[in-house]
Parts: C-alpha cells; sequence; structure tokens
C-alpha cells in the first residue's frame, strides 16, 4: 500500500516537473526566424536550441520576428570553440535603412590558447566608430553565458552575465545622436572575417577546423516594447512604463524608466574596464588626431558648455 502511495506520488511529481518545464521552455523558433545560410542553421531540442554553422561555403544568421522600440533583450550564448581565429559570431540590434542604428556584440575568434575579443559598437544614424572591446573572465566556449543589451530613452548598456560593461548616454543636448525613432530587430550570425577579426587579418581561418558552430539559447525580450511583428502586429508609439505592448508593466517601469545606473552597477562597470578592457574609442588619440568625439569626455565638454552660458549672461 505504502509503495503504491509512493508510485503514485512520484508519477504526480514527475507529470508535475515536466508540465513545468514545457510551460517554461523558452522555444527560439517562436520568436526567431533563420534568414540565411541554406541549412547551415537549424533549431534543435524541439526548438529550444539554435546552432549556426560556418564552412568554407557560408555562414548562416537569424532575426526575430518582432521589431522594438526600446528594450531589454537577452541571449544565451556558446561560442566556437578550439581555434575559431577568423571567426565572428554576433547578437545585436539593427534598424534598416541608410541611415540606421545598431547596437552590436561581436566575439572575434582565436587560436587556441588565446582569448575571444568581446567588440562592441554603437552606430546612430548610419555612423559608429565606437568600438570598446573586452577579454572575458570566463571561457566562452565552455558552456553558455547570458549577453543583455538594455536600450531605453535614457542609455544603453551592454551586460555579460548580468555585469555591466559599457554604457552609451543619450546625450543629444550635447549634439550627440541617440537611437530614438527606428525600430530595430535583433540579429544573430555566425561569419568568416578573416580579414580584419583576428590580429587585424594576419590571422586567417583554418578551414580544416571546420565546420565551425555557435549555439544560442534563451532568448528574453519579454522586457521590450514591440513595434512590429511579421504577423502584422503594431504599435504607434513606443511603450512607457506600464505600457502594455511589453509583458509586464512593472519591469518595463524599472528599466525603461532607468537614468542612469546605481552606485554599485557603476562600482562593478570600473571593475569590468579596468580590469578586461583592451581597446577604447576614447583614449584613441592617434585615431582621432583631431578631436574626441563629444560624448568622450562629456563632462568636460558639458562643463564648458555651462561655463560659455554663464559668461553670455553675464555679457
Amino acid at each position: 500500500m505504502v509503495s503504491h502511495t509512493l508510485l503514485v506520488m512520484s508519477l504526480i511529481l514527475f507529470l508535475g516537473l515536466n508540465t513545468f518545464l514545457v510551460a517554461h521552455a523558452n522555444y527560439l523558433n517562436q520568436n526567431i526566424d533563420i534568414t540565411w545560410g541554406d541549412g547551415r542553421g537549424n533549431f534543435q531540442n524541439n526548438g529550444t536550441l539554435l546552432n549556426l554553422t560556418l564552412d568554407q561555403s557560408s555562414g548562416s544568421g537569424f532575426q526575430s520576428k518582432a521589431e522594438y522600440l526600446y528594450g531589454k533583450v537577452d541571449m544565451q550564448i556558446k561560442l566556437v570553440p578550439g581555434n575559431s581565429a577568423g571567426t565572428v559570431t554576433t547578437f545585436y540590434l539593427k534598424s534598416q535603412g541608410l541611415t540606421w542604428d545598431e547596437i552590436d556584440f561581436e566575439f572575434l575568434g582565436n587560436v587556441s590558447g588565446d582569448p575571444y575579443i568581446l567588440h562592441t559598437n554603437v552606430y546612430t544614424q548610419g555612423k559608429g566608430d565606437r568600438e570598446q572591446q573586452f577579454y572575458l573572465w570566463f571561457d566562452p566556449t565552455a558552456e553558455f553565458h547570458n549577453y543583455s543589451i538594455l536600450w531605453n530613452p535614457s542609455h544603453i548598456v551592454f551586460y555579460v552575465d548580468g555585469k555591466p560593461i559599457r554604457e552609451f548616454k543619450n546625450l543629444e543636448a550635447m549634439g550627440v545622436a541617440y537611437p530614438k525613432s527606428q525600430p530595430m530587430r535583433m540579429y544573430g550570425s555566425l561569419w568568416n572575417a578573416d580579414d580584419w577579426a583576428t590580429r587585424g587579418g594576419l590571422v586567417k581561418t583554418n578551414w580544416s577546423e571546420g565546420p565551425f558552430v555557435a549555439s544560442f539559447m534563451n532568448y528574453n525580450s519579454e522586457n521590450a516594447c514591440v513595434w512590429s511583428t511579421d504577423n502584422g502586429t503594431t504599435t504607434t508609439t513606443p511603450c512607457s512604463p506600464g505600457d502594455s505592448s511589453s509583458s509586464s508593466s512593472t519591469s518595463t517601469s524599472e528599466w525603461f524608466s532607468q537614468r542612469g545606473m546605481d552606485s554599485s552597477s557603476r562600482k562593478v562597470l570600473k571593475w569590468v574596464q579596468k580590469k578586461f578592457m583592451v581597446y577604447n574609442y576614447c583614449k584613441d588619440k592617434k585615431r582621432f588626431w583631431q578631436g574626441l568625439p563629444v560624448e568622450c569626455d562629456a563632462k568636460k565638454n558639458n562643463k564648458n558648455k555651462n561655463k560659455n552660458k554663464n559668461k553670455n549672461i553675464k555679457s
């Protein structure tokens, strides 16, 4: 009698667990379309895993079904293992047109034993040249890690496993363009860029090591404001705190209203940039010999602006 009761209870727990797992599974194929690669991109595990493949003929890529105007999106990625020199794996947001906006994660492969370089960039109205690069503090090929983009009217923040690594502020008041009116899709890809990706193109892709595979899972766009989808759903205004176009009005309020990072987040940001940043366009005076971009010294430029304003008022 006892053993029968235990058997029934075990069966109930098993069925309940499976129901929970099904209900909470993140089906990428419901939110993402594979858009190129001629079969080199494929969904696995009932659509919860997406593998992109690169061989000598082609890479592969995907895009979100929805477009967003502001949001927080997350993706777990496991990068190409071994000798990945010449390969680039990407996860980014991008709008359409000649004056596009774009927010980039690009992972630059390297020879075995050397670290990946995480390359970030922000394009506004078709203009980029805002590169910051980092080493990672873990092996990104051993297991999945979470990469996130937060984009709201005040700032853009790049996160790795929940740690902020870069912030791009809205400095329109100082004449710096900011992405605010063009909806963007999420994209991912794996492609060959051995003309520049590894040591400036000195190290080429070793095709005998291929095919190369990068894996993606647990895409989360619940805290993003859907502008349009492939099935024709549209909104006419960007979402704001409490807007029903995001799945949770509470979480929307939290990320949408955020004007800057709190002190603990800023401390983590400084730690990451001090320990792991390997290139910062804002420090490259040789490249920008005519003067660094305005946003690179926002405090100084804003101080000078206020000083000139006060001088004009007195005169």
